[in-house]
């Protein structure tokens, strides 16, 4: 169970954010309306929310997630792939250090961006993408050894992030699409496929008993529901212009 979540308030410089979305830039107005009933959901899956104020020299800054990986027994600051987003990291660091007495962090060369991080139990899985490369994947699996909990690398082939094409709902049920159905590693799960058509939502979040899934993709709606969750239905339609997803806007801990 989570009881904590850490989110940032987009800022206007969002609509310079990095993409290979092709869908145009964002609406910002439209954004900060969909950040706030974003966090109206976290509220309703039972988390207490801490909103930070917004950074504008950062444009990707409301995608904390990537920061910073929040476990049971530590955090890790990370060391993101994207060269522009690394100043995010000592904006996020005094808030996480504000929960938790053990903080690791992983440096230079190596990268991580906690987008590629699944965690299942005590195992994490670990992308191996554009944004997180061996030797940050290394320095993670260290450091959770460190802890008493273990972690894997994964190649990955067609998507930005790990967790673009992952979503785990705890009880053995793991959304996926794509190049994860076939996944070797996967195939002791309950796999839930999503169709190609609605992949977007395959990074669908669970909280508490309760899925967050985005708005527009009734397939993966009634899959879920199917399957015996409550799902919370958040549009998120301007992050995705940004390569942005539901897990990716909070740290849930």
């Amino acid at each position: 169970m989570f009881k904590y979540a850490i989110v940032r308030k987009p800022c206007k410089a969002m609509i310079d954010g990095l993409s290979d979305a092709d869908l145009g830039a964002p609406d910002y107005e439209n954004a900060l309306k969909q950040h706030d009933d974003y966090i109206a959901a976290l509220k309703e899956c039972g988390l207490e929310v801490t909103e930070l104020d917004l950074v504008e020299e950062y444009p990707d800054s409301c995608f904390v997630e990537d920061v910073a990986l929040m476990t049971p027994h530590c955090a890790i600051l990370t060391n993101p792939g994207a060269p522009s987003r690394r100043g995010e990291v000592e904006h996020i660091a005094p808030t996480v250090r504000k929960f938790y007495e053990n903080v690791e962090e992983i440096k230079s060369p190596g990268n991580v961006e906690a987008g590629d991080i699944m965690m299942v139990g005590d195992h994490y899985y670990i992308g191996l993408s554009a944004r997180t490369n061996q030797q940050g994947a290394d320095q993670l699996i260290a450091i959770l050894g460190k802890y008493g909990m273990t972690g894997s690398v994964m190649a990955l082939s067609e998507v930005l992030h790990l967790k673009t094409g992952l979503g785990y709902l705890e009880d053995n049920n793991l959304l996926a699409c794509g190049e994860f159905l076939t996944k070797a590693e996967f195939q002791k799960y309950n796999i839930i496929e999503i169709a190609d058509t609605e992949s977007y939502s395959a990074n669908s979040v669970w909280i508490n008993g309760t899925v967050l899934v985005p708005k527009g993709y009734p397939g993966t709606s009634d899959v879920i529901r199917n399957a015996g969750y409550k799902v919370r239905e958040v549009d998120v339609s301007e992050y995705r212009k940004l390569d942005g997803g539901l897990s990716c806007l909070s740290l849930r801990f």
